[in-house]
């Protein structure tokens, strides 16, 4: 069996996949399989897999999201390790060489991850001060918003066997709800080596595809409150977060003319206080 399972799900996405698929096939490791599950696409995306014949593991699925893609490709890994590949991101070569020597040497962690170079429409931009990495006990860093990037990551299969996989009832902020579930279990690692490319602006992206992303953060938090084995500390942190995400979201939907789920919102703040 293969040391690290690496799991592409997609889209609709076949001009991105083969580059990311060809950004795995240049890895400097070698001892890995590649699972590329597609979520339903109707473009070329099953014709572009199959040229990889021998080299990857292709799994077709009806579109039920991007969660559910994810945990299809978790449930037929076979990996003591586990990465994720966005199908419009890339590796740079010594990915996974990098992570894996890591977590040999630091067995105490069960996750690390990477810094990462972002490409927007085409131009390399500067990631911004909120978006700044950390490692350790990073559950604090991760409430603002979602600093971890999937494609970043490689995770010990037994954290999942203990936290579950992703969220399917999430269509969106699914990787920021896993964050929260992991930095509050264990210590994460950050590599500050940008060993990953993140492409983004196009259309199809979640962020774009959903309004009010904020709302699935709340959901996501309210899970994590509602567990009951935060420490103090932390529990407190996250009704501040939640709080603030509530009336951020509550002022957008007055903006909105949604006067009802606007005040549903500052109810939840109300019993949060």
């Amino acid at each position: 069996m293969p040391r690290v399972s690496i799991i592409i799900p997609t889209y609709n996405r076949h001009k991105f996949l083969q580059e990311a698929i060809d950004s795995v096939l240049a890895q400097s490791y070698r001892d890995y399989e590649l699972i590329v599950v597609d979520d339903g696409s109707t473009d070329e995306t099953a014709e572009v897999a199959h040229k990889y014949n021998g080299k990857l593991s292709y799994i077709y699925q009806q579109n039920r999201g991007v969660s559910a893609a994810r945990n299809k490709g978790i449930a037929a890994s076979t990996g003591d390790y586990i990465c994720f590949l966005d199908s419009d991101d890339l590796w740079q070569p010594d990915k996974l060489k990098v992570q894996l020597e890591f977590m040999d040497k630091r067995p105490k962690y069960p996750v690390c991850y990477t810094d990462e170079i972002w490409i927007r429409y085409g131009v390399r931009v500067n990631q911004r001060k909120k978006h700044a990495k950390y490692g350790g006990w990073i559950l604090p860093h991760c409430l603002p918003l979602c600093i971890i990037s999937p494609s970043s990551v490689m995770i010990s299969r037994g954290v999942f066997d203990k936290l579950g996989v992703f969220d399917e009832s999430l269509p969106a902020a699914e990787d920021y709800d896993l964050w929260l579930r992991i930095a509050k279990a264990y210590p994460v690692y950050f590599i500050p080596d940008a060993l990953i490319i993140k492409r983004g602006g196009h259309a199809d992206q979640l962020s774009r595809k959903y309004t009010g992303i904020d709302r699935f953060r709340i959901m996501a938090l309210e899970k994590l409150l509602s567990c009951g084995d935060l420490s103090g500390e932390h529990e407190q942190l996250v009704i501040k977060q939640l709080i603030t995400k509530c009336n951020i979201y509550a002022q957008g939907c007055y903006k909105r003319d949604k006067k009802l789920e606007g005040d549903t919102y500052m109810r939840k703040i109300a019993a949060l206080t």
